[in-house]
């Protein structure tokens, strides 16, 4: 009731976004208000061109303009290795690290009772349809390291072991660089046992 319609529903929408809230949506607002109008156009072109341009690639599930995403094409990729998470941003954090060669599959999200979520609305039937032809020697479950992360990781794993397939976990613990009296337990708990030998 405070701005002019246009603005309160601008405000809105950007409330819709994760981790904008009704101040940061103001802020935003009223910063595209103060942009020229060809600012404004090329930010409203570029949410459209992802709407209308971007997909899922057929094999792992990434995004990609075409039917099969640059890293499914690759040809110098370890075919045996198979990193599975959550996100499609998971997989840009990863190939920043730049030590993994192998494949990739994003399950589009992660088990969380809280969020409706199960095992039925990820892509883990697509994933065990990918184990069939025998490629596969390790699986490596990278989802975050969180309650949710962790119960899929240990769904998947359960379903993976029996095809006498490696499943490894990512290990969690310090950052490097971190100090030891400033990690909760937790962290140190996972740190301890993710030790290795020197």
């Amino acid at each position: 009731m405070y701005y002019a319609a246009p603005v309160a529903v601008l405000i809105e929408e950007l409330t819709k976004l994760p981790s904008i809230g009704p101040k940061s949506a103001q802020r935003l607002a009223f910063h595209l208000l103060k942009v020229s109008p060809e600012e404004a156009k090329k930010l409203s072109d570029a949410i459209v061109d992802v709407k209308n341009k971007i997909k899922f690639c057929k094999i792992c599930f990434n995004i990609t303009e075409g039917d099969v995403c640059e890293l499914c094409r690759d040809t110098n990729r370890d075919d045996s290795l198979l990193c599975v998470v959550g996100e499609p941003r998971d997989i840009i954090a990863l190939e920043r690290a730049g030590n993994y060669r192998g494949r990739y599959h994003v399950l589009e999200g992660v088990v969380s009772p809280i969020d409706g979520i199960g095992p039925g609305d990820l892509r883990i039937k697509e994933l065990l349809d990918r184990l069939k032809d025998d490629k596969v020697r390790e699986i490596i479950l990278a989802t975050n390291p969180n309650i949710e992360g962790e119960a899929t990781a240990m769904y998947i794993a359960r379903l993976v072991k029996p095809l006498g397939i490696m499943v490894t976990r990512i290990a969690s613990g310090l950052p490097v660089g971190g100090d030891l009296e400033y990690a909760d337990e937790v962290t140190l708990g996972k740190a301890l046992e993710g030790r290795r030998e020197m």
